[in-house]
C-alpha cells in the first residue's frame, strides 16, 4: 500500500484514509493551507482528530 502525503493529497485522496470523511478532509486541507504538516502526529491538531482516529490513520499517511 502506498502512503498518502497529507501535505499534498487531494480531498478525494484524503478521503481514502480510514476514518476520514469529507468534512475531515476539508479540515486537513484548511489546516495545511496555513502551515504544512511537519510530522504525521501534527494531524492531531486538526479539529475532530484525536488519538483514537489517529490510530486508524497513522499507517496510511506520511509527510514529505
Amino acid at each position: 500500500a502506498y502512503l498518502i502525503n497529507i501535505n499534498t493529497a487531494s480531498k478525494s485522496e484524503l478521503m481514502d484514509i480510514p476514518n476520514v470523511g469529507e468534512q475531515t478532509a476539508e479540515k486537513i486541507i484548511e489546516y495545511r493551507e496555513k502551515d504544512n504538516f511537519k510530522s504525521i502526529d501534527e494531524i492531531k491538531n486538526v479539529e475532530g482528530i484525536g488519538e483514537k482516529k489517529f490510530s486508524f490513520m497513522k499507517n496510511y499517511i506520511c509527510v514529505e
